[in-house]
């Protein structure tokens, strides 16, 4: 999930929780508030029922239930009872309602003087009223249904509002933080964009002080310093790859030139012999890190040309043969009449027969019988594989797992000079190219390796 989504979707949670939270408290206050109105009211109309009845002595009870039914303050549903000291019903109002009372509710008053309950949307009140001219029991019973009204219109207007509020603000906040965090993508747009031979562009920077901008700008001082690195780097490996490599060559011909003189017992040359190899091996080793720190893959993606595979391996095996005149390649081309061009692939000649003249000098190097053979062949219309086997002592499980890591060698080297970099350029080479290639033994002494390429 992005940045921008988490903190739209926190934002908008604790919103709607606030707004949620906000919307109850509304909804029970007002509930409370209709409860202790319609509680006022009862109050109010037991009261003047009572004072009617009791200190209007020349009323009429008929007269005052007609007062009860036409007040202004009529409630809906309403049944008025009232009880004089000796708990004697002595008025009871027109209405049909019924209020279910027993005598130990009015003994009740007698300490309370009040009390009050709801029963099935109606709302009960009993009051003790202290007259001159005696103690007297009002119970009163009534619906409160224009509050109810209105608590249930109020509940439904916080519902709709709470959904349309909440919808609109999760868009909102999505919109304001998209837009906010925009920069933020353009940022990692560009970055993505950088690669190694692009370290001196820097992203545009402004006058403002915000994080993003900030951060723009520690990065640009990053790929300063990453560009500075970069370049002493390669200057010290071409510099010093030059400084090496010049000296080898010269003690290299010198070697020869010793080699090829008579003056020298037989001895003696072959300690000769077995310096020059070394100084070979040397050079080979500086060739060797001086490839792995030169090779680019974005360079190399630019210089793809179609190119053949039967003609990188018969190059590669030419310059095998020139340094080992013993060794012998079996090969041999598998294909599938209907694919078209069934031998070309898009990558760079020269990278490709640097990694195949390592893949066959390995394979000579670690034969038992100077022989090896490459088979090139189809998977399907779209990969091209190369095998290349043979026979020799095979690597254990432990030292396949290591076969690609610079500067590893297994037990069947011990005899062979060697730097352990042959396999790991081969690797990177074929990685830069989108190829595979795997190592197995198939039999005890038959090593293989198996390289697919996409066509």
């Amino acid at each position: 999930m992005t940045l921008k989504r988490k903190i739209a979707i926190n934002v908008s949670i604790a919103y709607s929780i606030l707004f949620g939270l906000a919307s109850t408290f509304i909804y029970v206050s007002f509930s409370k508030f209709r409860k202790e109105e319609f509680k006022n009211r009862l109050e109010e109309k037991a009261l003047s029922t009572a004072k009617l009845l009791i200190e209007v002595k020349k009323i009429d009870k008929q007269i005052l239930k007609l007062i009860d039914k036409n007040t202004i303050d009529k409630l809906y549903d309403e049944k008025t009872l009232v009880f004089d000291g000796q708990y004697k019903l002595i008025y009871s109002s027109l209405d049909d309602s019924k209020i279910n009372w027993t005598k130990d509710d009015l003994i009740k008053l007698n300490s309370g003087k009040i009390y009050f309950k709801d029963t099935e949307e109606r709302e009960n009140l009993g009051v003790f009223f202290p007259f001159k001219q005696g103690d007297y029991y009002v119970l009163i019973s009534a619906k409160d249904t224009y509050g109810y009204s209105k608590i249930n219109y109020l509940m439904y207007s916080l519902i709709i509002t709470y959904l349309v509020s909440v919808l609109l603000i999760w868009l909102f906040i999505y919109y304001l933080i998209k837009k906010q965090l925009n920069p933020l993508d353009v940022f990692q747009q560009k970055i993505t964009s950088i690669s190694a031979n692009e370290l001196n562009v820097h992203l545009d920077e402004n006058n403002s002080n915000d994080e993003i901008n900030l951060l723009t700008i520690a990065f640009n001082q990053m790929l300063t310093r990453l560009e500075n690195a970069f370049t002493t780097q390669k200057e010290f490996t071409s510099n010093a790859s030059h400084e090496l490599y010049t000296p080898l060559t010269r003690i290299s011909l010198q070697l020869e030139n010793l080699i090829h003189s008579e003056n020298h017992s037989e001895n003696t040359i072959n300690y000769l012999k077995s310096i020059n190899n070394d100084v070979h091996q040397i050079a080979d080793l500086i060739n060797s890190l001086l490839l792995l720190a030169k090779v680019n893959k974005e360079d190399i993606r630019k210089k793809f040309k179609k190119v053949r595979m039967d003609e990188i391996i018969f190059d590669a095996y030419e310059q095998v043969k020139k340094i080992n005149s013993n060794f012998n390649l079996d090969f041999d081309i598998q294909i599938a009449e209907d694919i078209e061009h069934p031998m070309e692939i898009l990558g760079v000649k020269s990278l490709l027969q640097i990694a195949f003249t390592n893949l066959i000098k390995n394979a000579f190097l670690y034969s038992s019988n100077n022989k090896a053979s490459v088979i090139i062949s189809h998977i399907s219309k779209h990969q091209l594989l190369v095998s290349i086997k043979n026979d020799g002592k095979v690597l254990s499980l432990e030292e396949q797992i290591k076969i690609f890591e610079p500067f590893t060698r297994g037990e069947n080297s011990i005899q062979i000079q060697g730097s352990g970099l042959g396999l790991p350029i081969v690797k990177r080479i074929l990685d830069y190219h989108n190829a595979t290639i795997f190592y197995r033994s198939i039999d005890e002494n038959i090593n293989l390796f198996e390289v697919s390429f996409s066509i």
